[in-house]
């Protein structure tokens, strides 16, 4: 079904683009040249009897904001039509490369930089897949003056060994206060390895209403997610030294490379549902407009001033999880729990309802801050198999009741000032005595005529490890487990000059009874081989993380550079490793052909120093702690690709060759132990807005 929808939405792409074509070349006067400026495609343009030369012009205005899943605020963020970097938005590592992932697109990943971290410590089906998988607060909605569509297609490789990620992005408005869309998001990428295919499908409908009164969001959204898992190549060899395997030969691919695991897969499977809205109470009064005779009173425009609001959310959500073992390997896990069936199952009903008054700022001058008092109330339903003495398998509910409150004070109607402070604590339920405080501060100054950028940020968390930290049951991994809770405090700050092109960050953390997931894998006969067992783990010492990051980017003519370079310290290397030196470069000329195709030709390349990152379980999907009687280091190795990326109008494309240094020097490319990078390989990707 899904390949028929994209076939018909690629067969109606020409139709649309010769509509968008000729619909700029009957009622827009460019100024511009060449293709796209209707000179060549409209030769009745100076020709006064035709009825179709007219000046009126499609609008093209579009605001984009995501929304806080509690407050149902509003944040405003620039619209996604930037060419820089544009060659980089499919990959897994991310922009800037600072992910581990298990080598194909689509795969599960974990940052290095350990402060892009979510700060709560979470075991989530879900978390691993955050390059596809989007909270509400992620999504874009859009607000336009005409209908826009967005298509963006991403393919390399061909039909046995490529990837190919397809994403559609339709929103349209019915008058000033009302607007409704959907987007549709594909991604299939076979794999250069073998078993190791990866198949991510989102559908997506939302819709809003903003008056001065009441306004609201709502987002619906299902995601099917399946990853075939081969538990890593059976020997690197074949990939740092193939002369001493059969890997020299001269018919053998990346997909004749062993691999653990053959008939293994993780399944997600979640429908959310996300509203919120809320009663604005205000009044209005006269706007001050400025005119040629001073500040005077326009009675005509009125503007509303907010004095309070009431906000109501609901989130729900049902996400089901299943690990299929058709076949299991000789000699690879150390427990076998359930005997009856070779599927893990589980699932999480999650339904929460926020509930929050506020007082707003500027609606008098004793009037500084916005002030927030909210109560939320959330329910969860867990699933799990469970077994009985003399009994077979069955299912087993958990459900948990959680009642919080806090509140909120910020501000950003002063010049040079913004901040934000939130404390929440749980009242009742499995989550008493847990509590958060965090708060942000940006200072914006002008020091030796140059405009500065000083923030800061500080939390304090006190939370209880997730459900799946505490209980998790599965055919090969079983624990029920009494925690205590985590505490962590965090002070990070950042200094901007953007005159200078220069960031600095930097930051520390303590974290106390950091949890973790332990690999106590049991040894067998073979030497360096180990069967698979996890545990459940916390540290009762302190853990102390330190990281610093410089950004600078230069720019001389045509000439551009942009440099990335964090530091990151961990007092405890076994349990919470982070590489000393994360490391990304990007180098590029920018100009234009023609005088309407920018381009941009140049090459970037990510590095990071040698360090014992953590492993991944196919079985939990999860990424967890090495075995540390066999543990393995990874890094100390750059990769490099080459790439041109133009901009035409309103279409961004760009051709890449990706991880052209493979074969060269020291051929450690691993971004996860055992889950080599993939090898050189040309890739195409396009992004073409529609207005109409």
């Amino acid at each position: 079904m899904i390949k028929r929808i994209i076939i018909l939405l690629i067969c109606m792409l020409p139709v649309a683009i010769w509509g968008q074509v000729t619909q700029q070349h009957q009622h827009e006067e460019s100024k511009e040249a060449g293709i796209g400026s209707g000179e060549i495609f409209n030769p009745f343009r100076n020709n006064p009897k035709d009825s179709t030369n007219t000046e009126l012009k499609v609008p093209r205005d579009i605001r984009q904001w995501h929304v806080d899943e509690h407050s149902g605020k509003v944040i405003p963020v620039d619209a996604d039509t930037l060419q820089f970097m544009f060659q980089n938005w499919h990959l897994t590592e991310g922009m800037n490369g600072e992910y581990n992932f298990l080598g194909n697109m689509g795969t599960p990943r974990q940052t290095r930089i350990f402060f892009n971290r979510p700060t709560t410590t979470k075991f989530d089906f879900t978390q691993p897949y955050d390059y596809f998988y989007q909270r509400p607060n992620k999504f874009f909605f859009i607000d336009t003056k005409s209908p826009y569509t967005n298509l963006n297609y991403h393919t390399s490789g061909n039909r046995l060994n490529g990837d190919d990620r397809f994403k559609a992005y339709f929103s349209t408005n019915a008058g000033k206060k009302f607007g409704i869309g959907f987007m549709i998001d594909y991604l299939y990428a076979r794999g250069r390895y073998d078993k190791q295919a990866t198949s991510l499908v989102n559908f997506s409908i939302f819709s809003y209403f903003k008056s001065d009164r009441y306004d609201y969001h709502l987002l619906a959204s299902h995601y099917r997610m399946k990853q075939a898992e081969n538990g890593g190549i059976t020997d690197d060899r074949y990939i740092t030294r193939p002369e001493e395997t059969d890997g020299m030969n001269s018919n053998f691919t990346t997909s004749d490379i062993p691999v653990h695991l053959y008939a293994s897969w993780n399944k997600n499977h979640l429908w959310e549902g996300f509203f919120t809205h809320g009663y604005n109470m205000g009044f209005y009064r006269e706007k001050m407009v400025a005119d040629s005779t001073g500040l005077v009173k326009d009675s005509v425009k009125n503007e509303f001033v907010r004095v309070a609001r009431i906000t109501h959310t609901l989130d729900i959500k049902h996400h089901g999880h299943d690990f299929i073992n058709h076949k299991v390997a000789n000699n690879y896990y150390a427990d076998n729990f359930l005997p009856y069936d070779s599927v893990d199952a589980t699932t999480n009903l999650k339904i929460k309802n926020y509930l929050a008054f506020s007082l707003c700022e500027g609606f008098s001058k004793y009037a500084f801050a916005d002030i927030t008092a909210f109560a939320s109330y959330t329910y969860d339903r867990y699933t799990l198999p469970d077994t009985a003495v003399g009994r077979k398998e069955f299912v087993r509910n958990y459900n948990e009741h959680i009642l919080s409150v806090g509140g909120i004070i910020s501000s950003s109607q002063y010049k040079h000032i913004k901040y934000d402070v939130k404390g929440e604590t749980s009242l009742i339920g499995e989550e008493l005595g847990t509590f958060s405080i965090d708060g942000n501060i940006e200072f914006n100054f002008n020091l030796w005529k140059r405009e500065m950028l000083l923030k800061g940020s500080a939390f304090i968390k006190n939370n209880r490890p997730s459900f799946y930290y505490r209980h998790y049951h599965s055919e090969h991994f079983w624990w029920d487990n009494d925690l205590n809770k985590e505490f962590k405090t965090r002070i990070e700050g950042s200094f901007e000059i953007p005159s200078w092109r220069t960031r600095i960050n930097v930051g520390f953390e303590n974290i106390k009874n950091y949890t973790y997931i332990a690999n106590e894998s049991l040894p067998t006969s073979a030497v360096g081989k180990y069967l698979w067992r996890l545990k459940v783990r916390q540290e009762d010492k302190n853990i102390q993380v330190f990281s610093a990051t410089l950004k600078q980017d230069f720019k001389f003519k045509i000439f551009n550079l942009n440099t990335e370079v964090t530091y990151q310290y961990s007092s405890n290397q076994d349990i919470l490793p982070l590489p000393m030196i994360n490391a990304y470069a990007n180098i590029f000329l920018k100009f234009k052909i023609a005088k309407v195709l920018n381009t941009e030709i140049g090459a970037d390349a990510r590095y990071f120093t040698k360090y014992y990152a953590p492993d991944y379980s196919p079985a939990l999907g999860q990424f967890v702690q090495q075995n540390q009687e066999n543990k393995i280091a990874i890094g100390n190795y750059p990769l490099a690709s080459v790439y041109a990326n133009f901009l035409l109008k309103q279409a961004r494309f760009y051709v890449k060759y990706y991880h052209v240094n493979a074969g060269i020097g020291n051929r450690q490319y691993f971004l996860a132990p055992h889950y080599p990078m993939n090898p050189a390989i040309i890739c195409f990707g396009i992004s073409w807005n529609f207005y109409n």
